[in-house]
């Protein structure tokens, strides 16, 4: 849960962008896109499977700079 106290000289407005940020920070609106339609477990697995071969083809390739 996401608490924002707002400051003595604060805006709105402010308090609002700073708010946003502590959502976008938490994870909680990546955790609702991802649970706002059913995903059926298959597809997870799918999901998890390619997103692991992408993290061990980047570990692969040398770095050149």
């Amino acid at each position: 849960m996401v608490k924002l106290k707002v400051r003595e000289s604060e805006s709105i407005h402010e308090a609002v962008r700073r708010f946003r940020k502590l959502v976008e920070r938490s994870g909680i609106k990546k955790e609702m896109r991802r649970k706002e339609y059913y995903e059926k477990p298959s597809d997870t697995r799918r999901r998890a499977r390619l997103r692991a071969e992408r993290r061990a083809r980047r570990g692969r390739m040398p770095v050149t700079r």
